[in-house]
């Protein structure tokens, strides 16, 4: 052995590369990091490479990696390493309002996501990101057409929840609730991007459901490898992101080439516009988007596919992930919950005429405050608002902390939602929480009642705050919280009015996957259709 491997040695083919992984491996472990001298978060006093050891403690412990920041070193400034991620510095929540409001010229929030999920890599065409028109569209038409969209949203869910879920009034179903929802979701929200038929098209709905689970995975693999040999790697780790931005493309160009030619030929003539109204939906904004900015980029078949495609991937997840966290919970906590809710979303209802509409989905705190409650308490994100320092020269933090160029800041939330201080009994699921706190009159300083809309929505779902990050916060939260909280509600109310459930024990428990705590992917629940549904 002893000769063979001395054989081995000798030869230069086999050298060479044993002399540059050893001398890359020093090179990691003795560099300067240039991070800032204070604590880090996971080290033991006096230890020797106190980064990497503690980066292994982290990763391993992920949970109490953010409980012993926020309670060892509540007011300090941290560092905060995560194997396949960052040596994060991690401002105290006292810092988050600062680090939100600073500009991007200095802190850089696109930056940091192209980083984390490796989007030069993972998707397909970069210049999609590089591009991020669709943003405006999500900040300005799909929020203010929320309202116009309740119909085909109400539509959508009655047609999945009921083929998913069944409606079978006399015996009881068991689901898996993670996968059925994700399914329902991909359904609904497509009803919004690309419309009939297409929203319905089982294919295109697992392309894209796939795709959202290729980029996490691939990613995640990516940031294990040495920078330099990315570009090399990709090609191979890539390789399902491919296939199913392909099956997507192949699928929706058909629809998008329709759009393109309608378009053109309303333009063309303005008696058929007025004949042939437009479709209402995400795909036909941005090909009005594109059309009208001059940009032929814009307006290629496989830009537009691939805008609807990142969409998917964006609301596919989280928005899964939240129904599933909030089905578990009402399922293992209080039947009466469910009599308070069906009470208000059937009196709500009958004040509204009966029907769905935007007025009436934000008239209903109880089933506001579920959701709220259920994202506090199972959120995704362990650390928030992330951001790259990009100025040149560093930034310096308030406590007087210099951080360099290309370092990531962050601040807690996962800790903070589970503090005792700002959230009593954190860790019990008290699903109308927010709706007390909504109830308790809201007074001035004479002690004259003030229910505003502005003092009611400060603890709406939707709103962010210092102290609830579940969407971000600051100008960089999330764009489409306010469509995603209409379409949540609207589908959490239905399910609750028109099925039973059989109670459990105990709630299935979280797992930790890196950075990010997932809902029990496999977890079940026993439902049956109600016969006084609606």
């Amino acid at each position: 052995m002893a000769s063979i491997l001395e054989d081995a040695l000798t030869r230069p083919a086999v050298l060479a590369p044993v002399i540059l992984i050893i001398g890359y491996v020093l090179y990691q472990l003795f560099r300067p990091s240039g991070l800032p001298d204070i604590p880090i978060v996971g080290a033991r006093p006096g230890e020797w490479f106190p980064l990497l050891r503690a980066t292994l403690r982290n990763t391993k412990d992920m949970k109490s990696a953010t409980e012993v920041a926020y309670d060892l070193y509540r007011d300090q400034t941290v560092l905060l390493p995560i194997a396949g991620a960052h040596t994060f510095v991690q401002l105290p929540a006292s810092q988050l309002q600062w680090l939100v409001d600073q500009p991007d010229s200095s802190l850089s929030l696109n930056d940091q996501v192209l980083d984390s999920l490796q989007l030069d890599h993972t998707v397909m065409d970069p210049q999609l990101i590089h591009k991020p028109v669709h943003h405006k569209l999500i900040s300005t038409i799909l929020t203010r057409e929320t309202g116009n969209l309740v119909p085909a949203l109400l539509e959508e869910t009655q047609f999945s929840v009921d083929h998913l879920w069944g409606t079978d009034t006399e015996n009881w179903s068991e689901l898996c609730v993670y996968d059925v929802m994700r399914h329902i979701i991909g359904q609904v929200t497509n009803r919004v991007f690309v419309g009939l038929p297409l929203c319905r098209n089982k294919d295109l709905l697992d392309a894209g459901i796939a795709y959202a689970q290729d980029i996490p995975m691939s990613s995640t693999a990516l940031r294990f490898i040495w920078k330099p040999l990315r570009p090399l790697a990709a090609p191979f780790i890539t390789i399902p992101n491919r296939i199913h931005t392909s099956r997507f493309y192949s699928i929706i160009r058909p629809e998008v080439e329709k759009r393109l030619r309608d378009y053109d030929a309303r333009r063309a003539d303005p008696e058929t516009k007025a004949v042939d109204k437009e479709p209402n939906d995400f795909l036909q904004w941005s090909v009005n988007q594109a059309k009208t900015s001059g940009d032929p980029y814009l307006a290629r078949v496989d830009t537009l596919s691939g805008r609807i495609l990142l969409l998917n991937f964006a609301s596919t997840h989280t928005s899964s992930f939240a129904m599933t966290h909030v089905i578990l919970d009402l399922a293992a906590s209080n039947p009466e919950y469910f009599d308070e809710l069906r009470a208000e979303i059937t009196t709500v209802l009958a004040e509204h005429g009966g029907g769905w509409n935007k007025r009436a989905i934000a008239a209903m705190p109880k089933l506001d405050s579920v959701l709220r409650e259920s994202q506090r308490l199972n959120s995704f994100v362990s650390l928030a608002t992330n951001r790259i320092v990009v100025r040149k020269g560093g930034i310096d933090t308030p406590d007087g902390v210099h951080i360099p160029r290309g370092a990531v800041v962050c601040a807690p939330s996962y800790p903070v939602f589970h503090d005792p201080a700002v959230y009593p009994s954190p860790h019990e699921f008290k699903p109308f929480r927010f709706a007390e706190k909504r109830a308790v009159d809201q007074t001035t300083e004479k002690g004259e009642k003030d229910s505003s809309y502005v003092q009611r929505a400060r603890l709406a779902f939707a709103t962010t705050s210092p102290e609830y990050l579940a969407f971000g916060h600051g100008r960089h939260a999330c764009p489409g919280r306010f469509f995603a909280a209409s379409e949540l509600k609207l589908m959490l109310a239905y399910i609750i009015m028109n099925y039973d459930f059989e109670m459990q024990q105990k709630r299935p428990e979280n797992f930790w996957f890196g950075m990010n705590r997932i809902p029990p992917m496999k977890a079940t629940v026993r439902v049956r259709r109600r016969k006084e549904g609606v």
